[in-house]
């Protein structure tokens, strides 16, 4: 099998894999004819080609340069291009050698992406939290759980351990736990002040400093 079955049947597996979205494409760099270089194109309509058509600019370019600069060619995997219609495209080109080194073929993965940008769009807008919260909330276990996240929530909030608060920090700490429903949690009181190292009464002024 030359090599040209080979990447015409790895073509199949990889369309047969990824759908009708994924174009592969083979280029004949050896051909008389480079503005018709391609000889095996499958799914070809994501870019509107068939075989005989000619290559792309970066082809056309490596076509015209392949004597000069052979040793310098990579194979490029995962950047963008565009199609003349408005695809976006993720592509991987491929150079392929003979036995004597010589490049004979290009192997070229075009896969529209087009669709796929819309549902990352769409699933950017329904996972980002409207609160902008850095990060999401513990499902808890228990009341105690929740106050305790609660807690360590407010202490976050602040910016410091409460070792290194002043009053005006303990009141910002407070008053979000107050706002966010802390107190309605039984002997919630308790904990708070023991937490942050104030008296009962000390922790009831500071949820009314603004009020």
């Amino acid at each position: 099998m030359g090599r040209l079955d080979i990447l015409k049947q790895l073509a199949q597996d990889i369309t047969a894999l990824f759908g009708s979205d994924c174009e592969v494409v083979i280029h004949d760099l050896k051909t008389q004819e480079p503005e018709h270089s391609i000889v095996y194109i499958l799914n070809g309509h994501v870019t509107n080609r068939s075989v005989g058509d000619g290559p792309s600019d970066a082809v056309f370019d490596v076509i015209r340069k392949k004597n000069k600069s052979i040793a310098e060619l990579k194979d490029h995997s995962g950047y963008l291009m565009k199609s003349a219609d408005g695809k976006i495209l993720k592509c991987s080109t491929s150079y392929i050698r003979d036995d004597d080194g010589s490049l004979h073929y290009v192997f070229a993965i075009n896969y529209d992406i087009t669709k796929l940008t819309l549902v990352e769009s769409a699933l950017h807008t329904l996972c980002t939290p409207t609160n902008h919260d850095k990060k999401p909330r513990e499902i808890t276990h228990n009341v105690n759980d929740l106050l305790q996240q609660l807690i360590e929530e407010s202490v976050e909030l602040v910016g410091k351990p409460v070792a290194l608060m002043n009053k005006e920090d303990k009141v910002k700490a407070i008053q979000f736990l107050n706002d966010s429903g802390a107190f309605l949690i039984t002997r919630s009181g308790d904990k708070v002040a023991s937490y942050f190292g104030i008296s009962k009464y000390t922790l009831y002024s500071y949820i009314d400093v603004n009020k």
